[in-house]
């Protein structure tokens, strides 16, 4: 073995155990990769950032960008008028309906911001069929993901795996060449999702009313003993404080000293910090109690209390968000949007820090006061999604129908070869800015630039595995390995490598590492390249056994689901999809 193939290697397990472990954030990890590729020689200099400046990224960019400008027009909310009003029927019958118009419309945006957008509406379903969330929520994410391989755009990993083609000079993916292999995905595990799938999902809470289901989930949040209390110089067994207002004190800060667990033992001092977690109805308790005070500024007035369905706002963090990796303190969102973060849920964990020390991660639902112009602008800018109504947008429905139709164009220009795909979403997006359909502003904001910097790092590692003769040399001992084994054993190991390498690491970089090893042991074995190409396409969005997926982390907290809960549900519908796969795929793109 060279040295440049143990090096390149120990950099690919390295990098899997990094993105697996979740130490560091996938950008920052793929940038390391690129360094090292660099500093070991591996990779010319000249070479190393090509990926950056690829067509790859401006396909990837262009698509956000125009899909963006789809959500912020109120394309989705059009959607959701004309069909959901018309719908009728029992629990299971309106969730595989929405499945169906979740999956149809993933197909052409990524299944994280499908799921994100059919959030409330899924939670409108289950108010109206006065059923669990928990029922609901998974099947909206897994149909997100299901569409996955419907187009050439429903995933940017299908726009990851045509770049690598390209880089062996097969021709690119077509935009509708998944096709025939993806919708009958979609069709096979709404099957699955209607006969077995939904028996499946646990009913994780009671069936209420979201604006129930708003005041019972459990938060953390800070009390303040005032120096006038009659708690001060009582211990936590007198005061009693638990059975009182009917919540768990986790923690006491008390200048820069913290005492985590307080027993009953424990004195109660002036000024001490509680932490606590209650819902919300017992967090407004505290406001009545004497000596006790929310420690956010600004908490809920008694003039509000009135109005607490207007004032109290529940909101997801999302993927993309400006608030992942940061804390409350770091951000300001009180001194640039007037509202103030009352309390923090996460699903599963139990918070010890303070609300301002808290590093914030997808799928946090926070407890916001604020007007509700304040709100709407939190949402419009895609930090949060609202789960309990706010008031209704005002959409120009002017610039609704503008920006479907820019949207189609791109996909027909593209579709019918008028143009290639690049340069139809690069023609959309501009025209998208000239119309205001999104103002370049509003557009940079919406870029998810890690998976930018990812893409282009993980086009270099594929580059630099492919130029050393490390892809070749994988091959031959894989080849050396399978011997006689049948194509289509081989076709079904790099499909679940793929998909179990996708679990703990992104769907982009899992293509990326498996592709170019894929393409050479085809070559060697005198096959079709595209065939293994495509089943790792495939293999690479199966993301359903666990709730790692961003579209599932974002349902795992409000579905109140268990990690197992997706182990039990979504292996089954792995094995659909494949079984699809491996009957269609080497029948539409034959394996000699």
């Amino acid at each position: 073995m060279e040295f440049q193939h143990a090096y390149l290697i120990t950099v690919i397990v390295l990098a899997v155990i990094l993105f697996s472990l979740e130490v560091f954030s996938i950008d920052v990890i793929a940038l390391l990769v690129l360094l090292s590729l660099i500093l070991g020689g591996v990779l010319p200099l000249d070479q190393a950032f090509l990926g950056f400046g690829s067509e790859t990224i401006v396909i990837i960019v262009g698509l956000l960008i125009l899909t963006a400008s789809l959500a912020r027009n109120g394309v989705i909310e059009l959607i959701n008028a004309q069909l959901l009003a018309r719908l009728r029927g029992d629990s299971a019958r309106l969730t595989l309906i929405l499945m169906g118009i979740v999956s149809a419309v993933s197909s052409f945006i990524s299944n994280t911001a499908a799921t994100a957008l059919f959030i409330p509406v899924a939670s409108g379903v289950a108010r109206r069929t006065n059923t669990s969330l928990s029922k609901v929520l998974m099947p909206v994410a897994y149909a997100a993901i299901l569409a996955s391989s419907v187009s050439l755009i429903a995933s940017s990993t299908n726009i990851v795996v045509s770049a690598f083609m390209r880089q062996y000079g097969l021709p690119g993916l077509g935009i509708f060449e998944l096709t025939p292999v993806g919708l009958p995905i979609v069709i096979a595990g709404l099957i699955y999702m209607g006969l077995l799938g939904l028996r499946l999902i646990p009913q994780r809470e009671t069936p209420r009313r979201l604006s129930e289901e708003f005041g019972l989930r459990s938060y953390l949040t800070e009390i303040v003993v005032l120096p006038s209390s009659p708690l001060v110089g009582k211990t936590f067994g007198e005061a009693n404080i638990g059975a009182q207002f009917e919540l768990n004190v986790v923690a006491i800060l008390r200048g820069d000293q913290q005492i985590t667990t307080p027993d009953a033992y424990q004195t109660i001092h002036a000024n001490d910090i509680l932490l606590v977690e209650a819902t919300r109805d017992q967090i407004l308790r505290i406001k009545e109690a004497a000596g006790l005070e929310l420690a956010p500024k600004a908490a809920v007035s008694n003039h509000e209390l009135e109005q607490l369905e207007t004032r109290l706002y529940e909101a997801i963090i999302l993927p993309r968000s400006y608030l992942i990796g940061r804390t409350l303190r770091g951000v300001g969102l009180r001194r640039r949007f007037g509202v103030n973060v009352l309390a923090i849920h996460r699903q599963e964990e139990t918070l010890t820090q303070k609300l301002s020390q808290i590093v914030l991660r997808l799928g946090d639902v926070l407890l916001i006061q604020g007007d509700p112009d304040s709100i709407a602008s939190l949402e419009n800018n895609f930090f949060l999604r609202v789960l309990n109504p706010v008031e209704e947008r005002q959409i120009d429905t002017r610039r609704t129908h503008l920006s479907l139709m820019i949207f189609a164009g791109v996909l027909l220009a593209s579709g019918l070869g008028m143009l290639p795909l690049s340069v139809a979403i690069l023609g959309g997006v501009i025209l998208a800015f000239l119309t205001r359909c999104i103002t370049p502003e509003e557009a940079y904001r919406e870029v998810e630039w890690k998976v930018v910097i990812l893409v282009g790092s993980m086009l270099a590692l594929g580059g630099a595995v492919e130029k050393s003769g490390t892809a070749a040399f994988l091959a031959q001992q894989l080849v050396r390995l399978v011997g006689d084994t049948h194509p289509l054993w081989l076709l079904s190991g790099f499909f679940f490598l793929a998909m179990l390498l996708t679990q703990p690491m992104s769907n982009q970089a899992a293509a990326a590492v498996i592709l170019p090893v894929a393409i050479q042991t085809a070559l060697q074995l005198d096959l079709n390249p595209r065939t293994f190409a495509v089943m790792i396409a495939v293999g690479a969005s199966t993301s359903f056994v666990t709730p790692l997926e961003p579209a599932c982390l974002m349902v795992y907290g409000l579905g109140h689901y268990r990690f197992f809960d997706f182990v039990r549900v979504g292996f089954l519908l792995t094995l659909v999809i494949f079984g699809v796969a491996i009957l269609l795929v080497p029948v539409i793109w034959p394996l000699s």
